[in-house]
């Protein structure tokens, strides 16, 4: 009987192995294979797709960093660094008043921010657009900011809050006996021990924020404020013909992502299942 447990235990380990072997193969080869185009020719790519490059040239990666690559880039980092910091800040600050300060009515607060997790983008686009013209916030930088920051402020604040509110209150009484204001408090104690969270809630808003697509289309039609995604398919556009070019574009604009999720998915593990196991 115990051998025959044992045996069942080891094809259970090898259909394991096979399963997550053939999922890893089904989630990289669709990269693999788009980097390794972004190096071929028109005719090598329709010739055989699925051969390896005859010559390793960068001269399509290139093509592409001069068409507007390279400005769509900076676009996408600059917006999403700064959208990064205010949806952090602002949530990590609510979930500080929520969690930590005695404030009229907080139930309802938490209610109403957390709802703000009910309304889809889709159905807030059209009034959303005529009130931005009329700010004189349309086509710029600015729409994205503020768009990108309330539209993740209430999913953000309720990871942070499910982190926060288990913290021990006797750190507070601490500062307070110290002498700390509510400011020095939030900012020297509380934050630096949410870091698990912090970084979790930071890395997925970078996830959402460089991949957006859909109010970054709506919201910018200049070649000056185009985010990556709204600027590949630009590219597509205009140089559809050259599939290797926007396939080296592809290439760029996913690389950063990759390389942080990469290097960051064990905190946005440990993150997650910290807060949301408290």
């Amino acid at each position: 009987m115990v051998t025959r447990l044992g045996f069942l235990g080891v094809i259970g380990r090898v259909f394991l192995w096979a399963f997550l072997l053939g999922l890893a193969v089904v989630v990289l080869y669709p990269l693999l294979w788009m980097v390794l185009n972004g190096f071929k020719s028109n005719a090598e790519l329709f010739g055989n797709p699925f051969a390896l490059p005859v010559d390793w040239s960068f001269a399509n990666y290139q093509k592409a960093w001069n068409r507007g690559v390279s400005g769509y880039l900076a676009t996408s980092v600059l917006v999403t660094v700064t959208s990064t910091l205010a949806t952090v800040f602002v949530s990590a600050w609510a979930a500080y008043g929520l969690t930590r300060v005695k404030i009229p009515f907080s139930r309802f607060v938490s209610m109403a921010i957390l709802g703000g997790l009910m309304l889809a983008p889709t159905v807030a686009l059209v009034p959303l657009v005529k009130m931005f013209q009329a700010m004189g916030l349309y086509n710029t930088f600015w729409a994205l900011l503020i768009l990108y920051t309330a539209f993740r402020v209430p999913f953000t604040t309720f990871l942070i809050r499910a982190y926060m509110i288990d913290l021990p209150r006797e750190v507070d009484e601490a500062a307070e006996m110290d002498g700390c204001s509510r400011w020095t408090a939030f900012w020297r104690i509380i934050l630096p021990m949410c870091k698990p969270i912090i970084t979790s809630t930071v890395l997925l808003h970078v996830l959402f924020a460089w991949n957006e697509y859909l109010f970054a289309m709506v919201f910018t039609s200049g070649s000056g404020v185009q985010t990556l995604p709204v600027g590949l398919t630009s590219l597509m556009s205009k140089h559809g013909t050259e599939y290797p070019v926007v396939f080296a574009g592809m290439v760029i604009a996913a690389l950063p992502v990759v390389l942080l999720f990469f290097f960051g998915q064990r905190y946005i593990v440990k993150g997650l299942a910290d807060g949301i196991g408290k």
